[in-house]
């Protein structure tokens, strides 16, 4: 065995060399040196943010003690607010930070994009671990300052892309470093988001304040506003105008539908392709556009040059689509992306699958005879439109949002193939690898080595949403090196008392 071993590594060791860090997935060889605990031992957890997506996370960090609860929206956050009643309750994460800093060992962050740095670094500097969710940050600039803490105080970290940790994301890379599909021309990604608002082009009259918001720290580092809730003409399934979820539209809160689902269905490219950084970005493609938010539907083109042994790829990301996308070359009749589910019982409503992310088909691996009773069923609901499609000179590959049901095209392969041997170490899931890693154990998936020049890349794409034309990248100088209108977004403007360093 060991024999063996040594020989599909020196095989593909120039594959793995650039697909996992040098330490592996951890932002430090060791963590023993900083506040280690025992794997028996659990660790005190603060949630920054305990509404909305805080809850999940929080869920998903209970088997630890969860010691303290902030956030600025008493509303939103009753229902955790209630289930640890006993935890000190806060509305501003610096105060929560000093008072109660001493008895935390790691913090999950769980609020609007544009607040993601400036509370995770607030909290790496004082040497507590950090689980942020995804898109790490708003800005290029932040990504870089979020790795470079991570790094200074050696905490462990993780992003919250669930894809990657899923089963289905490293079959993606181990059958593209098999040569099964050959050379990787082009990926196709989309979904149906953005949900929420965008493309809207007037800001409705302001009013008043709800008693459970602290408004002001809602804003934190984004230049003030008056608040609004979007008076009686607004509608929208998600809350006001801004605030708790539509905030993902404005190009001062968040960064669109690039931000909400990039990270995730784009995992899979980004690990198997070794991606790094592209040549170029360019917005080819947009419906609906506006003055403060991002586009009602848009086309977005990354350009990557050679990488070692893989040739340039083309990056197409889609969003706001109401089907998968039509490509050349895909044999008619085949399933792109999420598979469609079973239909719901009698007296269940009809129509799209319109779930939350966790609906039962995260780390789904494919099944062919499960695929083939699918085929099989009647009045299928159809799922949403979300996945990858990987084109290569010999074949192609598509997989689900989060990496599930990885299969090769025409599907009807996959009813005598065998997956390759593993080649990357497995996630015992998504919270534990960043509760294990926070005990000093191997690292996180996802942390910010490896989840920041992610990031990064597909930041600039929400750059590219803002500005016409193809943006050449000098990753190196962290510029644009054709248009100094784009850079001025590279970079945020923070505002007094929520700033970086």
């Amino acid at each position: 065995m060991s024999s063996q071993i040594n020989r599909r590594f020196f095989f593909y060791g120039p594959l793995l060399a650039g697909a996992v860090p040098a330490s592996g997935y951890s932002s430090v060889a060791s963590l023993k040196m900083l506040g280690y605990k025992s794997p028996n031992e659990k660790l005190n957890i603060a949630g920054i943010g305990a509404g909305g997506k805080g809850n999940s996370d929080l869920n998903g960090c209970a088997s630890e003690n969860i010691v303290a609860l902030c956030d600025v929206d008493e509303k939103r956050a009753a229902v955790k607010f209630k289930q640890y009643e006993k935890a000190p309750k806060f509305k501003d994460y610096r105060k929560m930070l000093d008072e109660v800093g001493k008895d935390i060992d790691a913090v999950t962050v769980s609020v609007p994009d544009h607040m993601h740095a400036v509370v995770s670094i607030a909290a790496m500097e004082r040497g507590k671990h950090v689980y942020c969710q995804k898109p790490l940050t708003r800005t290029v600039w932040e990504a870089r300052q979020m790795m470079e803490t991570a790094n200074k105080h050696k905490v462990a970290t993780q992003m919250g892309n669930q894809g990657y940790s899923n089963e289905g994301t490293r079959q993606v890379a181990e059958i593209v470093w098999s040569g099964e599909i050959g050379q990787v021309k082009e990926v196709h990604a989309w979904t149906d988001r953005p949900w929420w608002p965008q493309g809207t082009t007037v800001i409705p009259p302001p009013d008043e304040v709800p008693s459970t918001l602290e408004w002001d720290l809602w804003l934190g580092s984004a230049e003030k506003r008056p608040y609004t809730s979007g008076g009686k003409d607004f509608k929208s399934p998600y809350g006001g105008f801004y605030q708790p979820f539509n905030w993902r539209g404005f190009f001062d809160f968040g960064c669109g539908a690039l931000g909400d689902m990039a990270c995730h269905i784009l995992g899979a490219p980004n690990m198997a392709l070794k991606l790094g950084s592209p040549v170029s970005v360019e917005c080819i493609k947009k419906e609906g556009t506006s003055s403060f938010q991002f586009p009602k539907k848009s086309v977005t083109r990354f350009d990557f040059a050679a990488r070692g042994n893989m040739g340039p790829v083309s990056i197409f990301w889609y969003d706001g689509m109401e089907a998968s996308p039509k490509i050349d070359g895909v044999p008619s009749g085949e399933w792109l992306g999420d598979l469609p589910n079973k239909p719901r019982p009698q007296g269940q409503a009809q129509g799209p699958q319109r779930e939350p992310a966790y609906n039962g088909m995260v780390g789904r691996v494919f099944n062919y005879e499960a695929y083939k009773e699918l085929k099989a069923t009647p009045d299928l609901r159809q799922a949403s439109p979300n996945g990858s499609l990987f084109v290569g000179d010999k074949g192609m590959l598509t997989t689900g949002t989060y990496g599930e049901n990885t299969r090769l095209l025409p599907t009807d392969k996959m009813a005598d193939y065998h997956m390759p041997e593993p080649l990357l170490t497995r996630s015992p899931g998504h919270y534990r690898d960043w509760i294990r890693a926070c005990k000093g154990g191997d690292s996180a998936c996802s942390n910010f080595n490896v989840a920041a020049p992610f990031v990064e890349w597909m930041l600039l794409g929400v750059i590219a949403l803002r500005v016409d034309g193809k943006l050449e990248w000098d990753a190196a100088k962290m510029r644009f090196t054709n248009n100094n209108e784009a850079n001025q977004y590279l970079k945020p403007k923070l505002r007094k008392g929520f700033t970086i360093g």
